[in-house]
């Protein structure tokens, strides 16, 4: 497989990177500045709206969805230039672009296609994910939440944990049990819904890094109309695969964390003399990550190429999210420990360190979100390496049976 771009790839990377300087330095966040969550939205809906206007919003997605028509490896490149300046993508938008589109596009009908997917490419709709539960984080088929037929709609029940900027999505996407009575996997149903319907109660959660990014979501009789199931009922789990795959799949970083942590261990002084980059030790560890950082992407591009011939990936995305989920706890690891002491308590004009620390409590997360280390490497064992299956009592007991 040849990593180099073709003569097509360098010309729309050339155009791609020449859009970019042009517009994105209006919208780049400066280093060290802290803004609140409120206008951090705002200013990531502003760049969403500059790049639908730039023709480069769902570059994957056909034509008649409001997409450019482009390749997967378009896309790769568009996300590898803009990640070379630090704009507002939070998952405020990433959901929305990552997951609701995919599944809306893939699951969904005419009218929802119409009515989402622009407006979502546009910025205009802000998304969230209602999955998790207490009881249900790594097994998420265990999920508890329930949605009753009522007339032409639904009536919602239930409770969600860990929704990512819920408190300032326009819409959820969310999975909840409408049949009790087959196993787990098979009683689930899939709706995008109005995080301003009556009933639902968001409270953040406050994090060990003082931010709130995180929320319980709570569902007390809150309707659904039918028009808003995304699948025929019983089929949540299907579309539940389609948003973690995308989800997975798009985990691995377009921006390379090995280099700005050469520059940093360059910036650093060393308690004997010059910079900790002078350290043999340093240095060796820094060659492993950029080793490992670069693996990592070469196996994206083997993905991304699969999914561009139509096939699909499968569990081999899990391995993306895993290898990413190490190395981005290993590499702000290191970053804290070429910093030393002043890692823990950082200076309030040392941005840079104030970054770092983030971004070591944050890296924590990512062994979990989205699928925990555990789960994946169980489903790599047995969908990737045919190893046998763990002993699973539950698999073809009702739901309502489970104790």
């Amino acid at each position: 497989m040849d990593f180099n771009d073709t003569p097509q790839e360098a010309k729309f990377r050339a155009e791609a990177k020449a859009w970019l300087a042009a517009k994105a330095p209006a919208h780049v966040i400066p280093a060290g500045i802290t803004i609140d969550d409120a206008e951090e939205v705002a200013r990531g809906k502003a760049w969403q709206r500059t790049v639908y206007d730039g023709g480069y919003a769902g570059i994957t997605l056909p034509t008649s969805l409001g997409g450019r028509g482009g390749s997967v490896i378009e896309a790769v490149v568009f996300a590898e230039e803009e990640a070379s300046y630090n704009l507002p993508k939070g998952p405020y938008i990433g959901i929305g672009l990552g997951m609701a589109i995919a599944v809306i596009a893939k699951h969904g009908t005419d009218e929802q296609r119409a009515r989402f997917i622009d407006q979502t490419l546009k910025g205009d709709l802000t998304w969230c994910q209602l999955f998790s539960e207490p009881a249900a984080g790594s097994d998420l088929a265990a999920l508890r939440t329930k949605a009753v037929a009522d007339g032409d709609g639904w009536v919602v029940n239930g409770q969600k944990v860990w929704s990512s900027w819920a408190h300032r999505s326009d819409w959820g996407i969310l999975v909840a049990r409408t049949d009790p009575k087959v196993p787990k996997h098979k009683g689930l149903t899939f709706f995008v819904i109005d995080m301003k319907s009556p009933g639902i109660d968001i409270r953040p959660i406050r994090q060990i890094s003082g931010a709130s990014d995180f929320n319980e979501t709570f569902l007390t009789d809150v309707r659904i109309p039918d028009s808003d199931r995304v699948g025929a009922p019983g089929e949540g789990w299907a579309c539940c695969m389609t948003v973690l795959m995308g989800e997975r799949l798009g985990s691995g970083s377009h921006k390379s964390m090995v280099g700005p942590l050469i520059d940093y261990a360059m910036a650093t002084p060393s308690y004997n003399s010059g910079t900790a980059l002078d350290s043999g030790g340093v240095r060796l560890a820094l060659a492993q990550a950029l080793a490992e950082e670069q693996g990592s992407r070469y196996f994206e591009a083997r993905l991304r190429t699969m999914v561009s011939r139509g096939e699909n990936p499968g569990a081999l995305a899990g391995i993306v999210k895993l290898a990413y989920a190490a190395r981005l706890q290993k590499t702000s690891g290191l970053a804290m420990e070429l910093r030393g002491m002043d890692a823990i308590a950082p200076a309030s004009q040392d941005a840079a360190t104030r970054e770092v620390q983030g971004d070591y409590i944050w890296s924590t997360v990512m062994r979990i979100a989205g699928g925990a280390d555990e789960v994946l490497k169980n489903q790599i064992a047995e969908r990737v390496l045919g190893m046998p299956g763990d002993v699973r009592m539950d698999k073809d007991v009702p739901f309502d049976q489970l104790r």
